[in-house]
C-alpha cells in the first residue's frame, strides 16, 4: 500500500481529496502547513483580521484537524514560515520594487508545497504527496508523467504549477483532476463534513489571504509620492503613492476621475510605470493604442519532460483564467521569444507565461521579461 501525505488546508477541496485517496486504498497522512505569521512578519496595515481573537490560519488549522478526525486519518502540523519568507515573499517584494507584477502562488508551489513539504513527507515514510489542486496527472505508456488541465476548466490550477520539476510532478497525486467543483461540494455534503462543506474558497495571496493590497505593500515598501502623467501630453493629472502599487491596465483606484478641461473617453487606465523617476503614466484614449503587444521574451524557463522545439506553435496563458493565446515559440539565447498570432492586451513583465499544447497538456512555462509591439520594447 502506497503512503501519501496530503496537504490539508482547512478547505473543502483538500478535505475531499483526503477522502478520495482513502477510498482508493492509499495510506493517508494529513498535514497542515503554516507558512505565514502576521505578527512576526509585520503584517499590520491592510490586514482586516489583525485584531481578531483567532487568526484565519489558526481557524483553518482547527477546521483541518476536525476533518482529519471525521475521516479517521492521522494529522500533523508543520511550519515553513522562514522558507516562505526567504524563497517566496522576498522574491515577491523584489519584483514589486522593480515595478513588475509577480505571482507568488507559482513560487509557493515550487519552493514550499513541492519543496520542503515533499521532503518532509519523504522523511516520514511517504511515497507521494497530494494536494487539493484542480489539475490532472497522466502517466503515459513509457511511465512518463504529464500534467493536463483539470476537467473543471474554470477551477483549473495548472497555471500555478508551471515551475515545478519533473521529479516533483512524479511524486504528486491530484485527486480532483476529473471532478467539477460542484461535485466536490456534493461529496463534502454527503459526508457531512460540517466544518468545510459550505466554507468559502480561500482568496488573496498564497498562505497570506485577503488584504487591502496597497496598504499591505506599505508594510514592506515605503510609499513614495510621484506624479500621474497623461500619455502624449505629459500633463500632470495628480499624484500617486508609489508606482509599485499599480499594474498595467489598472483602472480603479487611480484617484483622478474626471479632470476639468480634459475629455474622458472611457476612464483612465495605467499604461506604463517609470520606476526610476517614480512616474505613473495613464491614458483615457482607446486601450489598443497603449496596451497591445505582439511578442515577448520569457526567462526562468521550465519545461516538462523535454524542451519545446524551435518555431513550434503552442498556446499560452499570460494570466490565470485567461483564455489560451496562440503563439509561435522561438529562442534568443537563454530566453524564449513568443510571437503572438494576433496582438494581445496587457501582457506584463513579471507575470507567468504558461505553455500548453492543443489538447491541454502543459508543456512548461516561464516569467515574462520584456514585451514588444511593432519591433519596439514596451516601456513598462
Amino acid at each position: 500500500m502506497s503512503k501519501v501525505m496530503l496537504g490539508l488546508s482547512g478547505g473543502v477541496d483538500s478535505a475531499v481529496a483526503a477522502y478520495l485517496l482513502k477510498e482508493q486504498g492509499y495510506d493517508v497522512v494529513c498535514c497542515f502547513m503554516r507558512n505565514w505569521d502576521s505578527m512576526a512578519n509585520n503584517d499590520v496595515l491592510g490586514n482586516p483580521t489583525i485584531n481578531d481573537s483567532m487568526c484565519p490560519q489558526e481557524k483553518d488549522y482547527q477546521d483541518a484537524k476536525r476533518v482529519a478526525e471525521e475521516l479517521n486519518l492521522p494529522f500533523l502540523r508543520i511550519d515553513f514560515i522562514k522558507e516562505y519568507w526567504d524563497n517566496v515573499f522576498t522574491y515577491f517584494l523584489d519584483e514589486y520594487k522593480k515595478g513588475r507584477t509577480p505571482n507568488p502562488d507559482i513560487f509557493c508551489n515550487k519552493y514550499i508545497k513541492f519543496g520542503p513539504f515533499l521532503d518532509f513527507a519523504k522523511k516520514n515514510g511517504c511515497d507521494y504527496i497530494a494536494m487539493g489542486h484542480y489539475a490532472k496527472k497522466v502517466i503515459d505508456e513509457n511511465g512518463i508523467a504529464h500534467l493536463y488541465k483539470a476537467k473543471d476548466l474554470n477551477k483549473d490550477q495548472t497555471y500555478f504549477l508551471s515551475q515545478i520539476s519533473d521529479d516533483q510532478l512524479k511524486s504528486c497525486i491530484f485527486p480532483l483532476g476529473d471532478l467539477l467543483k460542484e461535485e466536490v461540494r456534493d461529496i463534502a455534503n454527503k459526508l457531512d463534513l460540517e466544518t468545510v462543506k459550505n466554507k468559502k474558497d480561500s482568496t488573496g495571496i498564497c498562505f497570506i489571504g485577503e488584504r487591502n493590497f496597497k496598504e499591505f505593500l506599505e508594510n514592506y515598501i515605503p510609499s513614495q509620492k510621484g506624479n500621474i502623467v497623461e500619455e502624449g501630453t505629459n500633463k500632470v493629472l495628480g499624484t500617486h503613492d508609489g508606482v509599485m502599487y499599480y499594474t498595467i491596465g489598472q483602472r480603479k483606484g487611480l484617484g483622478i476621475g474626471g479632470i476639468k478641461g480634459i475629455k474622458n473617453e472611457g476612464g483612465w487606465f495605467v499604461t506604463r510605470k517609470d520606476v526610476r523617476n517614480n512616474i505613473l503614466f495613464v491614458a483615457n484614449a482607446k486601450e489598443d493604442d497603449y496596451l497591445l503587444s505582439d511578442s515577448c521574451l520569457v526567462n526562468n524557463l521550465n519545461f516538462f519532460n523535454e524542451k519545446i522545439k524551435e518555431n513550434t506553435h503552442i498556446f499560452v496563458k499570460f494570466r490565470y483564467r485567461q483564455q489560451d493565446n496562440g503563439v509561435t515559440l522561438t529562442y534568443e539565447n537563454d530566453e524564449a521569444k513568443l510571437i503572438f498570432d494576433t496582438p494581445y492586451k496587457a501582457v506584463t513583465p513579471g507575470q507567468a507565461a504558461v505553455f500548453y499544447d492543443e489538447k491541454g497538456m502543459m508543456l512548461g512555462g516561464g516569467l515574462i521579461d520584456k514585451v514588444f509591439y511593432k519591433g519596439k520594447v514596451k516601456n513598462y
